[in-house]
């Protein structure tokens, strides 16, 4: 088992900046992907990003590219999201969540998810 606890989220206006946490407990953490989702209200959840298992390949959808950054700290069993110029259509609860094959995008190949946390962007 893996334990995933997600932070850092909250309400910022359009251009702000926040950056996501999400610390993990249990099974060795650098056996997994990680992966971040997110899912706003109504629509189904879809990936945002993802990193490898000692961060040498990340993977982003288009719409972040350029302003998210995923990183990951194995030493401290936690991995990143960067969040910069948000815009009000990143409004959206936010999953990280472990794999250790996944494909990046498929949130079906994940097999542990955190709680999720708020991220809101004001225009």
């Amino acid at each position: 088992q893996v334990q995933l606890v997600e932070s850092g989220g909250g309400l910022v206006q359009a251009g702000g900046s926040l950056r996501l946490s999400c610390a993990a407990s249990g099974r060795t953490f650098s056996n997994y992907y990680m992966g971040w989702f997110r899912q706003a209200p109504g629509k189904e959840r879809k990936a945002v990003a993802a990193i490898s298992w000692s961060g040498g390949s990340t993977y982003y959808v288009d719409s972040v590219k350029g302003r998210f950054t995923i990183s990951r700290d194995n030493a401290k069993n936690t991995v990143y999201l960067q969040m910069n110029s948000l815009k009000p259509e990143d409004t959206a609860v936010y999953y990280c969540a472990a794999g250790q094959w996944p494909t990046w995008d498929l949130d079906y190949e994940y097999d542990y998810w955190g709680q999720g946390t708020q991220v809101t962007v004001s225009s």
